[in-house]
């Protein structure tokens, strides 16, 4: 599948500090340790609507992870799927009476458009669940193989199911109990009703043909992938067992990326699918997360259609800390405006003060978890002083536009 444009990252003079994020797993911050390259996987869009705030604000946290990552001096090797093939999307399309695949194809355009807009850095390899079929029936065939997958005894709908046992250290991920698991599994997208399952929490992993769904062939059958096993095989055969991090929203902790997870370690014993599991925070609006249910959704290309200059999204979008839950409103906005509106009046001044500082704090704050309140407060310091009284160094407005293009990704 096609990605995005790539997207110009300017270099910044020195290099910045080793990245450390806060993993879920571990439940703290830690190092990010990768080699010359960088591996990352972030789970992406399912193409059924279009990309809203809460999207934009998952993609800018791992475009701030890219970013911070190449300055400390590291290629990154990025890929991210897209679940062009599932519920989600048969059902909008069928409310709208159009073709799923034409639905999947129009929202996938947009999301690579308002990508591009907000200056996000594409990945390296952006894969869709129909063009990995091949690779998640070799994966479901292995698990069956191993006696970590079976089938449910039904000889019209004969399912593949994922032992959640099937590993020792299923569960390690997220550190839910059983019960919130149970009550999660439910309300996001599993079956625990399903009959002849070993366990109501038991995954699917392959979905036998149902009259009117896509299926394609497989050694157990017919049918389609389940969601979970998707982004498993994508990133086994992109970047392999022990990558650096593995991306998502906080929604995703489980189930999605505690079975993808499990999926891969039944095969590859002993070993983490990633060595960081890196979750953002959800977006609100009037107190309540956006979701299509609760129809408050804000969708970046409306956004952009009134006039909103993308740069003021990302900083509206960083004004709050990548993990927290936190709120979009008109007055986020209007301070993310003015905000912009600053900082460019600053950097086209002559001169102002030294930047040097100023940068190394920015980089500091980021290498810090993503601390982004705190690096967009010395932008600011820097801005205001320089308004205020200017500077006798000539180059510091240029170097400061850098510095913000190259690891915010904001043009001044």
């Amino acid at each position: 599948m096609q990605s995005w444009s790539d997207i110009a990252v300017p270099t910044v003079p020195g290099s910045g500090p080793p990245l450390r994020l806060f993993d879920t797993a571990d439940a703290q911050v830690r190092p990010v340790t990768p080699g010359p390259t960088a591996t990352m996987y972030v789970c992406g869009i399912t193409p059924y609507d279009a990309t809203h705030l809460g999207h934009a604000a998952t993609y800018l946290t791992f475009d701030l992870v890219n970013r911070v990552l190449r300055d400390s001096g590291h290629e990154v090797h990025y890929v991210q799927n897209v679940t062009d093939v599932d519920d989600p999307l048969f059902e909008r399309a069928e409310r709208d009476g159009v073709d799923w695949r034409d639905l999947g194809s129009r929202e996938i355009a947009l999301f690579r458009e308002d990508m591009t807009e907000l200056r996000v850095l594409p990945p390296r390899e952006y894969v869709g669940a129909i063009e990995s079929v091949g690779e998640v029936v070799e994966l479901v065939d292995k698990l069956l193989a191993s006696g970590a997958a079976y089938v449910v005894p039904d000889a019209e709908f004969p399912d593949v199911y994922f032992r959640h046992d099937a590993t020792e250290q299923f569960g390690y991920e997220s550190g839910y109990d059983r019960a919130t698991m149970d009550r999660l599994f439910a309300e996001r997208g599993g079956d625990p009703t399903r009959a002849g399952k070993h366990d109501p929490i038991d995954a699917l992993l392959w979905r036998a043909a149902r009259p009117g769904e896509p299926s394609w062939p497989s050694p157990f059958g017919p049918g389609r992938p389940g969601w979970h096993v998707e982004c498993a095989a994508i990133a086994l055969n992109r970047v392999g067992p022990e990558f650096d991090i593995q991306g998502g929203g906080s929604d995703l902790i489980y189930p999605h990326h505690e079975y993808s997870a499990a999926h891969a370690e039944a095969l590859v014993a002993g070993r983490r699918f990633a060595r960081h599991y890196v979750h953002a925070g959800l977006i609100a609006l009037d107190g309540e997360k956006m979701s299509k249910s609760r129809g408050n959704l804000v969708f970046v290309s409306r956004l952009r259609r009134t006039g909103v200059d993308p740069s003021a999204i990302r900083l509206g979008l960083f004004s709050g800390h990548y993990r927290h839950d936190r709120e979009w409103s008109d007055p986020v906005l209007a301070q993310a405006l003015s905000r912009l509106d600053t900082w460019k009046q600053a950097a086209a001044l002559h001169s102002g003060p030294a930047a040097t500082d100023t940068i190394a704090r920015v980089r500091q704050h980021l290498a810090d978890d993503l601390d982004t309140p705190k690096a967009l407060a010395a932008l600011d310091n820097w801005a205001q002083e320089a308004l205020r009284y200017g500077g006798p160094d000539t180059t510091a407005p240029a170097a400061i536009a850098t510095a913000v293009d190259a690891l915010l990704g904001i043009g001044l």
